[in-house]
């Protein structure tokens, strides 16, 4: 099959991770995978110390910065391992002997966080919405202690399609510092870095392919790690000297780098990517708004999320004709996360529009 056989086959990819990438991108991988040019070697093989791999490592964390606007004092770095290990690492790090790290707990993956830090007794749940199913986000002024190790929130919530403001600071009184799993709504929207003593994001929803997090932290904070955490769990090592503290994930952060340039020159800046999200999710909202008696939303309106959109049908017979007719249609993974079941539209930075239209005209259209 050649690619313009393999585009033709393309279909919109609702998948919430991994997920869609930039048919741009796509396209410049598969023409480096035999040989990066001027390289003589595929990017899968390239050594991780060579001058053209730490040229890419440096561009994209330069690019990073730049978007984000990092001050120089926070550190830009890549770890493997996935969100699992931050949590497990968060409080290994941070509480020290008879610390505590602070939870908001808005769905399942807040929860996950909270219960490492269980783990270790060095946890604090300060807010959680599951006696609600999740539906929701902590009124502002919720209380938190200044003592503590640090506050831990996810600013989207996956799986239930929950999602704070960008500006979670103004909600708090006497907040700890502030950490913040952004992993499915990260380069979505503009952010204040400085409110965040760190901030981590999973690669595979808005940034590249599974297999690496990307976390930005302030130094002052990552030198608050014992030296004695094991070395691969303690931050500040990966956040040292050249990131190489063990080999990095090389094709990832190449992955990352040209996901970067594609953002930069599709949008220019993330004010510009939050006005393109708003408006594919004001799309497929409002298609399912118009239809109360068929579609139950399942996030209350105040904090719906921009990048996963979840809802129900009113038996299981009609999710799965949903399913299977929306498939037929080239709307592709739309199933809800098996937790919860339902229905999941992911709608992450590299899906375009015209897929957010044809989920929102076959919405309109479905009969039960």
């Amino acid at each position: 099959m050649n690619s313009l056989e393999a585009a033709t086959q393309r279909v919109f990819n609702f998948s919430a991770g991994p997920s869609v990438l930039p048919e741009p991108v796509l396209a410049q991988v598969a023409r480096d995978m035999m040989c990066l040019p001027g390289v003589g070697v595929s990017i899968l093989e390239l050594g991780h110390r060579t001058p053209p791999f730490k040229e890419i490592l440096e561009d994209t964390v330069a690019r990073l910065r730049a978007l984000l606007a990092v001050p120089a004092d926070y550190d830009v770095f890549f770890v493997q391992g996935g969100g699992r290990l931050i949590f497990s690492v968060l409080p290994m790090n941070f509480c020290l002997p008879g610390g505590v790290g602070e939870y908001l707990v808005t769905g399942t993956w807040g929860d996950c966080a909270y219960q490492e830090a269980v783990r270790s007794e060095q946890g604090r749940r300060v807010w959680t919405g599951a006696e609600a199913g999740f539906r929701t986000i902590p009124e502002p002024g919720v209380w938190t202690s200044p003592d503590a190790a640090y506050l831990h929130y996810t600013s989207n919530e996956t799986i239930e399609g929950v999602q704070f403001p960008a500006d979670i600071a103004s909600c708090l009184r006497d907040a700890p510092p502030l950490v913040c799993d952004m992993s499915s709504d990260f380069l979505s929207r503009p952010i204040d870095i400085r409110q965040y003593a760190m901030a981590y994001a999973c690669m595979q929803k808005n940034l590249g392919p599974a297999g690496a997090t990307v976390v930005i932290a302030r130094r002052e904070f990552l030198e608050r790690a014992s030296e004695r955490v094991p070395g691969y769990c303690r931050l500040l090592n990966h956040a040292t000297g050249d990131l190489m503290y063990n080999t990095p994930p090389t094709f990832c952060i190449y992955v990352a780098n040209l996901v970067l340039r594609w953002l930069e020159g599709t949008f220019g800046e993330l004010a510009a990517v939050e006005r393109f999200n708003r408006q594919k999710a004001a799309c497929v909202y409002e298609a399912l708004l118009q239809r109360p008696e068929l579609y139950r939303l399942h996030a209350a309106p105040e904090c719906r999320s921009q990048m996963n959109v979840t809802f129900r049908l009113p038996t299981p017979e009609l999710e799965k004709r949903f399913l299977d007719e929306s498939q037929a249609r080239g709307l592709a993974f739309l199933a809800g996360h098996r937790s919860v079941g339902g229905m999941r539209a992911s709608l992450y930075n590299a899906l375009p529009l015209a897929a957010a239209e044809a989920l929102s005209d076959f919405i309109a259209g479905f009969q039960p």
